[in-house]
């Protein structure tokens, strides 16, 4: 047999396993969460892209739930941090100490590790803190390593944040800055629950016993796929729908639409190409599948673009959202057949 087509074998067979633990880990997950589908897929394919997500949704929705139980059924490290007004940056990376050597009597200063050094990271309510203590987090985000004291410590991988907004209280809140937005891979939705579901939700957390989900999987298996999403083929034709998609979305773009020049501040960047095209790669394998399709790349465009595009005041003004601008925008951009993206 021929290496490269061995090597492809053993990604199918790879695929396939992932495909099958995807399944398990979704069982175990509706043992504590009901309903919120969506939701769960999305914060499985930010995981396994090894990217961030931004949670928003009112107070209630299970969303600390989520990441604890994702933690436990994955078995890795978890720690919650709650922004508050007067939380400190080395409140979440960590301080000196100083300590005193018993053997010498000697004392020197000891960096004692703060709650960034775990792999799963809930950032509560982030928009409560000022921007000074939110900037904290970005060097973790994006190089996975943390800096104080003139040290700098690696953090343990596989490491995951999710940050967590309330849409409706926003008196005393600081916004996370564009750039800081851009960090985030999805921007996730958490949803009122729909009659049934709320009331299985109400019938399971009033009752007697607690249910408890098994371990899926481990920190290793958890990079193995991340490299895995990586190796999934996206054709030229797929990448140029999604840079097509993000260029498009910027009003300085000649080529964008004319609502897009009308309606929007600043459109996507070159990272939401890259985050939809992994974000694809990502979806494709949890569904079994073996390579990325333009259908993938439209169900993850809502998360991927709605914190990067910024609608502008005429569009504040007509009550359009950046929801409401993807929407179109996936209406007029649209691939054709040659690869091109078709006018």
């Amino acid at each position: 047999m021929e290496p490269i087509q061995q090597i492809r074998d053993q990604e199918i067979a790879a695929i396939e396993e992932f495909a099958a633990k995807r399944d398990s880990m979704l069982a175990e997950i509706r043992k504590v969460i009901v309903g919120q589908e969506k939701a769960v897929e999305e914060v499985l394919i930010g995981l396994f892209s090894k990217g961030h997500c931004l949670l928003v949704g009112v107070p209630g929705l299970a969303k600390t739930l989520l990441i604890s139980t994702l933690a436990e059924i994955l078995h890795l490290e978890f720690n919650r941090i709650q922004f508050t007004p007067d939380l400190m940056p080395s409140d979440i990376t960590g301080t000196d100490i100083l300590q005193e050597d018993a053997s010498t009597g000697r004392r020197k200063f000891q960096f004692m590790k703060g709650p960034v050094f775990t792999n799963i990271l809930l950032a509560d309510e982030i928009n409560r803190t000022p921007p000074k203590t939110q900037a904290a987090l970005l060097q973790s985000m994006q190089e996975y390593k943390v800096t104080a004291g003139g040290a700098t410590f690696p953090l343990d991988l596989p490491f995951f944040v999710l940050a967590t907004q309330n849409p409706i209280e926003q008196e005393g809140t600081y916004p996370l800055p564009e750039a800081q937005l851009d960090r985030f891979m999805l921007n996730i939705e958490i949803q009122y629950p729909p009659f049934e579901d709320e009331v299985r939700i109400v019938m399971q957390t009033t009752s007697v016993g607690k249910p408890s989900p098994g371990k899926v999987m481990d920190g290793p298996a958890i990079l193995y796929y991340q490299e895995l999403v990586r190796r999934v083929p996206a054709s030229p034709f797929v990448v140029e729908y999604a840079v097509s998609l993000s260029q498009k979305s910027r009003p300085q773009n000649p080529a964008a639409p004319q609502f897009v020049k009308d309606y929007v501040e600043w459109g996507g960047g070159p990272r939401a190409s890259q985050y939809l095209i992994l974000g694809a790669k990502a979806r494709t394998i949890l569904q079994g599948r073996f390579a990325v399709s333009i259908e993938d790349i439209q169900a993850l465009a809502p998360s991927v673009l709605r914190h990067r595009i910024i609608p502008n005041f005429k569009a504040q003004a007509e009550g359009l959202s950046s929801l409401d601008i993807i929407a179109r925008l996936l209406t007029e951009v649209k691939p054709s057949a040659d690869g091109k993206e078709t006018k």
